[in-house]
């Protein structure tokens, strides 16, 4: 028995002791939650799924500290290193750190859950992810206050001295506040949600929206580019969701000859009615099918209506077999689709009779000069 006892007063045997300790109870957290996650994963309700998943790094990481401070324990009673000089502030730190990143994982699971359309919400995935970093940040602020009250820090004193900073930091970093702000905006008034297209008529913007930071939103190019812009972009500029809109419009102008003019009012009426009948034309809205000026070269009426559908792709589809509807139209009315051309009429009729005679007449002067050539020449 003391020959034990003397072996358990060597210091590297203790230390291997506790590390043996540590591996077993971190292979027993981890079978436990593996166990755990099994059994949430037969339950309907998913926040056990969250919770269990969130813990389990934090709890597996915490059996691996605590014998590091036992360790760390003995090497200091052996050796005196007086490393555990500020034994208590590191406990609460280091508890205080595992607690954070617990709610840190359980924010970034339960909004992967809810984006995922795991659980059900009404509210957009825009705000979703606007409160998780909200909470995020949450967390990380209360618990840089908590490490810095443990280490000895007034909170009153830092609360002011973060007043004071702040507005030197306000001002030396007012693109990126403005952007900030730019983004707070953009989560509050919601002109635009991730996977709506959008586009403004003042710069060059156009495309799929793909992510909203705070900083910066990307918006993916029909061309498949990713574009960065800067949220305090959006506070100046005029921006358009074509995403939102209730219809898609047709407005097309068409044109038929001038010898067609007698059945230009037929073809419109013919054109109108097939419309209005027409199952993908949202007759709710304004339907217009008039006869509107006499062009160069051509009798234009334009086609004005609205589509049902506003899918972009079967809007151009639709499209295509109202155009062909209305040539169909035109064709039975014994009309044609004009083209650009031009008649030339002149005042004064020329007989062709006297045009022949004169090219003759012009060309005889030149047969007699041939003849001559020749003779001249021997």
């Amino acid at each position: 028995m003391e020959i034990v006892l003397e072996y358990l007063d060597v210091w590297w045997i203790r230390v291997s002791i506790a590390l043996g300790a540590a591996l077993v109870a971190y292979w027993v957290v981890m079978a436990f939650f593996s166990q755990a996650k099994k059994k949430a994963s037969r339950t309907s309700n998913l926040m056990d799924d969250a919770i269990i998943g969130a813990a389990e790094s934090p709890a597996s990481y915490g059996v691996l500290l605590v014998a590091l401070g036992s360790i760390i324990k003995i090497i200091d009673k052996e050796f005196e290193p007086n490393l555990l000089l500020y034994r208590v502030e590191a406990i609460y730190i280091t508890v205080s750190i595992l607690v954070a990143w617990f709610f840190l994982r359980l924010i970034r699971i339960r909004e992967n859950q809810i984006l995922k359309g795991r659980v059900e919400t009404k509210t957009d995935q825009t705000t979703i992810t606007a409160i998780s970093k909200l909470l995020r940040l949450v967390v990380i602020v209360l618990t840089a206050l908590v490490c810095l009250q443990t280490l000895g820090f007034s909170l009153s004193g830092v609360i002011a001295f973060g007043g004071v900073g702040g507005a030197a930091v306000a001002f030396a970093a007012k693109d990126l506040l403005a952007n900030f702000f730019g983004g707070f905006m953009v989560y509050m008034d919601k002109p635009f949600l991730v996977g709506d297209w959008i586009r403004s008529p003042d710069q060059n913007i156009e495309g799929t929206v793909e992510y909203i930071g705070w900083r910066i939103t990307r918006i993916r190019t029909f061309d498949k580019r990713p574009l960065y812009v800067p949220n305090s972009v959006f506070a100046q500029i005029s921006i358009e969701n074509p995403s939102r809109m209730t219809n898609r419009r047709i407005y097309e102008t068409i044109g038929v000859r001038y010898s067609d003019f007698s059945v230009v009012d037929k073809i419109c009426k013919e054109v109108d009615d097939m419309l209005s009948d027409h199952p993908d034309i949202d007759n709710n809205q304004t339907l217009m099918v008039n006869f509107n000026r006499f062009a160069d070269s051509s009798l234009e009426f334009f086609i004005y209506a609205f589509t049902h559908t506003t899918n972009w792709q079967e809007f151009h589809r639709i499209k295509q077999k109202v155009l062909i509807q209305v040539g169909e139209i035109i064709e039975a009315n014994g009309a044609e689709i004009a083209f650009p051309a031009q008649s030339i009429y002149m005042e004064t009729p020329v007989e062709m009779q006297s045009i022949e005679d004169n090219i003759s007449n012009s060309r005889e002067p030149l047969r007699a000069s041939e003849q001559e050539a020749p003779q001249a020449s021997n």
